[in-house]
């Protein structure tokens, strides 16, 4: 089954509060009204005038004035963006979960749930994935694995690249139910070439595999058909291959430039479906959109971020 056909069935009877900035866009209200009659979330549509009206308002502003250290004035002017109501309405437990891009650049929606709700203890850095769901598959999980990070970090440092696997793996672990195989990726794979950009790799999987959860396996560095073919990882890798290599179901791109345009190369090639991005390492489920948004896609990441957000309730 998609994963996403199957997140959808766990979703429904949820009602989980989401929140979405963007409430006057047609998309939003479509797939908001869809999730509200399936139960799986209970849409708090967000507009100027519905801000305006707001009896949290004053909370919130006076939340930000004494987070922040600006006036009260200063922290009401700001808490009046429709970005910054919903990631505040989040941080303080009157939302469970953020969705918005459809009209916000996904720049400026990260860097406010960045600075207002904040990122998970132990991360550097949030980050993003995309679930490819590839028709006619044998690789991955059943043709679905999870790419990242294909919109946040354009060259994570070693460390920032460790968190991203280590939080990818938790995501297919609490998120999907996988056993995570994660792979961070290179042009070598272990040891077939020498390059900064490979020991950057090595380095970054060492620090990962330190701080990795139990159950999350990592290993790297892998080229993408040594991480997702047993039988070109047996040829490439001198002695045992391990769990991941020829296994993996999660996919970590060395640099923004390599996930991005793999995981189009994906989609449109392989005529696989592409959900995300998700972000991932905030302290309370919050997700990016595509302008390019459908309503099924939204519909379908409602119902994601409704069963992630199963994690913060435990």
């Amino acid at each position: 089954m998609n994963p996403i056909n199957s997140m959808e069935k766990k979703a429904k009877g949820l009602n989980r509060r989401i929140i979405f900035p963007e409430g006057e866009d047609e998309r939003i209200q479509k797939a908001a009204k869809k999730a509200a009659k399936e139960k799986i979330a209970e849409p708090i549509l967000i507009t100027p005038k519905v801000i305006e009206k707001s009896e949290k308002l004053k909370k919130y502003a006076k939340e930000y004035s004494k987070k922040f250290k600006v006036s009260n004035e200063t922290a009401m002017s700001i808490i009046k963006h429709p970005l910054f109501y919903s990631a505040m309405a989040v941080k303080l437990g009157d939302a469970d979960g953020m969705i918005g891009g459809c009209v916000y650049t996904s720049g400026d929606f990260i860097a406010v749930c960045k600075q207002v709700i904040g990122l998970q203890k132990g991360v550097s850095v949030p980050s993003s994935f995309f679930l490819m769901s590839i028709p006619n598959c044998e690789f991955g999980e059943e043709g679905n694995f999870i790419y990242s990070d294909a919109s946040v970090n354009p060259n994570p440092t070693e460390k920032e690249l460790a968190d991203i696997a280590v939080v990818s793996g938790e995501t297919a672990k609490t998120l999907f139910n996988w056993k995570p195989k994660v792979a961070i990726l290179s042009f070598s794979t272990k040891g077939s070439a020498e390059h900064p950009d490979v020991c950057k790799v090595i380095n970054a999987t060492k620090i990962a595999q330190k701080k990795a959860k139990k159950g999350i396996a990592i290993d790297g560095e892998l080229q993408a058909d040594s991480a997702v073919i047993q039988s070109v990882a047996k040829k490439k890798i001198k002695g045992k291959t391990g769990s991941v290599a020829g296994q993996a179901n999660v996919l970590i791109f060395p640099d923004l430039d390599a996930a991005n345009i793999s995981y189009k190369l994906t989609q449109r090639l392989a005529k696989a479906d592409a959900y995300g991005p998700i972000l991932q390492g905030f302290a309370k489920p919050v997700s990016d959109l595509s302008r390019g948004a459908t309503v099924k896609d939204i519909y379908g990441v409602i119902a994601m971020l409704c069963v992630w957000s199963k994690r913060w309730k435990k």
